[in-house]
């Protein structure tokens, strides 16, 4: 049994670049990153030294303020080098593969055998606890609380995001036993978001919700707002559907799974495909020879909640995607390609360009250039036409702007997070990084409320 929920405020971003379905096997790649950076408010405690040896699952580090969060090793290998920054803060664990990716071995049950104890205490021991992030504050879910349910969305509405249906084809069996753990863990609480017709509606074990519409669509909050809204004092907890199958594959073998596959795609990619990788892996490794221009943004992640990589990055722990397009650093005529240029390779939410005559088929080359400064905050009504949530973004924003904590608790910072905000950040014609503000205000509510 499942509920139909139409999404009608969004936007779909229409990108040349769109991954062909071919899954391609690539080397693997010879250093691997874990980063504390990829989790937000993490302090980290490291497990290992430099020159150590692990095996995929080993753990590296653990969180500072709770132990029982360990970060493990999704290659087999050595510790190369453990990078810091100032202050000797640790930002990046460097491990250098030996390409044997031999894994370590947990004591696992049946699911139907396992209790909810032991569930949480095999999540944690293996690593994967990291994959579930919590609501309020966008943060690693914190294992003492109690969560009024786990949500997963099966597809993603982002830019040139990887179609799940297709890269867990083969997979169905390990989301469907990584869903049952996820079922004792929930106490039956678990809600499946899927497009009509997709395989994932015939899982079982779920609470099936079908969700029509734009973008969005696909982003956790928005389902977490329409199946159950926030609450202050309650807790969501959210997981990515490959992580699921990892779990899946946890329970069938006794291992940690390493891999993930992502979709690499962007107008300045020469053969936009699927990958299989390690997590964690070099980006150099996996676009070597598959790049077009030479002045390019690498994006770890879509194009709009994406991290700006160099070649000599890493992709991200939670991103499923590599983006490449042109940057916007260039100047433009602004008879041709400038303010009075017609507009017709230009994309607008509006109408202000003529391409809103062209079919919904047609795809666009967009670079990184703002056609802006940051200007005045000014209300426009252009951040609610984008934004599918019962609450008052511009208002939010200016009560995280100016640290109003009983404005942002009152307006409903408590369902949101920063990619919740990537739409109106986009449309936004003040050019405020509006995600940051987003951030800093949940930061503010995790140190005095919470």
């Amino acid at each position: 049994m499942s509920n139909t929920i139409s999404i009608r405020k969004g936007l779909n971003i229409r990108l040349v670049g769109e991954s062909t379905k071919e899954i391609k096997d690539i080397p693997s790649s010879s250093t691997v990153c874990l980063s504390p950076l990829d989790f937000h408010g993490l302090i980290p405690k490291m497990v290992v030294k430099e020159g150590e040896s692990v095996q995929v699952g080993d753990t590296v580090f653990q969180d500072k303020k709770n132990e029982k969060i360990k970060f493990v090793s999704p290659t087999s290998g050595t510790i190369k080098q453990i990078v810091r920054a100032e202050k000797r803060k640790i930002v990046q664990i460097i491990i250098e593969s030996d390409s044997k990716h031999s894994c370590k071995k947990f004591n696992v049950k049946k699911i139907a055998d396992t209790s909810k104890e032991e569930m949480l205490d095999i999540l944690l021991e293996s690593g994967i606890w990291p994959s579930f992030k919590q609501r309020p504050l966008d943060v690693i879910a914190d294992p003492s609380n109690e969560p009024k349910g786990i949500f997963i969305s099966s597809f993603d509405s982002s830019p040139l995001a990887p179609d799940y249906s297709f890269i867990l084809k083969e997979k169905m069996e390990q989301v469907q036993m990584g869903l049952n753990a996820l079922n004792q863990l929930a106490n039956g609480k678990v809600h499946l978001s899927s497009r009509k017709n997709s395989e994932f509606t015939k899982m079982q074990n779920v609470i099936h919700h079908n969700i029509d519409g734009v973008h969005p669509a696909g982003n956790i909050g928005t389902q977490i707002h329409h199946i159950d809204p926030m609450n202050k004092g309650e807790f969501a907890w959210s997981i990515n559907i490959q992580d699921v199958a990892a779990i899946g594959r946890l329970f069938e073998t006794g291992s940690v799974d390493g891999k993930k596959c992502i979709a690499v795609g962007g107008s300045e990619i020469k053969n936009p495909a699927y990958f299989n990788i390690h997590c964690g892996s070099s980006m150099s490794d996996i676009l070597k020879g598959n790049i077009v221009g030479d002045n390019v943004r690498y994006i770890s992640g879509n194009v709009l909640t994406g991290d700006q990589k160099n070649t000599d990055g890493y992709i991200g722990f939670y991103h499923n995607q590599i983006t490449a397009i042109p940057e916007g650093n260039e100047y433009k005529f602004f008879l041709t390609k400038g303010w009075l240029g017609l507009g017709f390779d230009k994309f607008s939410n509006s109408r202000l360009f003529p391409t809103f005559l062209l079919p919904k088929s047609k795809k666009f080359i967009l670079d990184t250039n703002t056609n802006g400064e940051e200007r005045a905050f000014v209300v426009t009504g252009e951040l609610e036409k984008v934004f599918p949530f019962d609450i008052l973004p511009m208002h939010l924003t200016k009560a995280a702007i100016t640290d109003d904590i009983d404005g942002m608790e009152n307006l409903g910072i408590y369902e949101v997070a920063p990619e919740d905000f990537a739409l109106c950040e986009y449309v936004c014609t003040t050019k405020i990084n509006i995600q940051e503000k987003i951030r800093q205000g949940l930061d503010l509510i995790a140190s005095e409320c919470m």
